[in-house]
């Protein structure tokens, strides 16, 4: 068995193709590194550099490395910019994926994995978010999510395609510190960038209906994202019989901002006393996943806390930005 990963020299991505290379499995990774680096790769790992768009950089890479599965994380991912941008999102997103999809089916590859997001269920108002809540995207990137994962399922009952997609909930850490997260996107490297400039980090409403009136989130260390794709690989490698699961990936358990900055705080050394800013719009105050239907299916249990996250997103910080250390 061969997986094509695409997206797989990015921060996800990365650690994905890492860890299924060291579990044995054989690898080509598609990626345009547009914010990826093929240093990441470990050694021997083919790189096929090109866009999901590129049917023929596909076609060639299927055929020449025999792939039989494909595991599909290229994307983009930044809120914000999916509103300020969702022409570019949809074509990146949907577009990319069918391609993906057009390419495989035309080889006969019949495995599909999915990097999804739990942000396709927008603002649900429930304890614990499970694969039955309604799925309500606020956004153009949750929408793009929701529909890739439209895309899979019509794909799969037309052509008979096994596939897994998998909800992430907030990722943050590393394995090592060169496979860190280099964007500021996220919770934890925003305030790792505001620490290291000398400035209190920002947490936008203290108003919330929660416990210390700030969201309250379910944070997944990126190790435990990576073996949840090698449990979803191995039962689509093992699966004598079309199979196709929705699966949220997380811990099951809510942290508040409040709670994280904390840690961070007693991590990085960093006196994490925060300015208290206006709600962005479509905040949710509550997201937490529930992550049952995952180990039932998979036999998949999340591994690292909370301190786990932040210590090696931290190393991996100090690394590019030593005069962060105090």
């Amino acid at each position: 068995m061969t997986w094509l990963i695409t997206g797989g020299a990015g921060y996800i991505g990365g650690h994905v193709t890492r860890q299924l290379v060291e579990a044995g499995e054989q690898v080509v990774v598609l990626d345009n590194l547009s914010s990826g680096a093929a240093e990441r790769l470990p050694a021997g790992v083919p790189l096929v550099v090109g866009s999901t768009m590129d049917r023929a950089a596909l076609d060639r890479a299927i055929e020449q490395h025999g792939v039989t599965g494909v595991l599909h994380i290229a994307g983009k991912k930044q809120v914000g910019e999916s509103v300020a941008e969702p022409l570019h999102y949809y074509q990146e997103n949907v577009e990319g994926l069918r391609v993906v999809l057009e390419a495989a089916v035309a080889a006969g590859v019949r495995r599909v994995l999915f990097s999804s997001s739990a942000a396709v269920y927008g603002m649900p108002d429930v304890d614990l978010v499970t694969e039955r809540t309604p799925c309500e995207p606020i956004n153009p990137y949750g929408e793009t999510k929701l529909v890739g994962e439209w895309l899979i399922n019509a794909a799969a009952r037309a052509y008979g395609l096994s596939s897994v997609s998998l909800r992430y909930f907030n990722v943050a850490g590393a394995s090592s510190p060169e496979l860190a997260d280099e964007g500021v996107t996220n919770l934890v490297p925003m305030v790792f960038e505001r620490l290291t400039a000398g400035r209190p980090p920002r947490v936008f409403g203290a108003d919330y209906p929660t416990p210390d009136g700030t969201c309250v989130r379910d944070f997944i260390h990126i190790a435990d994202i990576a073996s949840a794709h090698l449990a979803a690989v191995r039962r689509l490698d093992e699966a004598d019989e079309q199979i196709n699961l929705t699966l949220n990936i997380g811990r099951g358990e809510g942290v508040s901002v409040q709670e994280m900055l904390a840690v961070i705080g007693r991590v990085t050394g960093h006196d994490t006393t925060a300015e208290v800013t206006a709600r962005r719009p479509g905040d949710p105050a509550r997201v937490v996943a529930s992550a049952d239907l995952i180990h039932r299916e998979l036999g998949w249990t999340a591994q690292h806390d909370v301190e786990a996250m932040v210590a090696s997103a931290w190393e991996g910080w100090c690394a590019r930005h030593p005069e962060a250390r105090r």
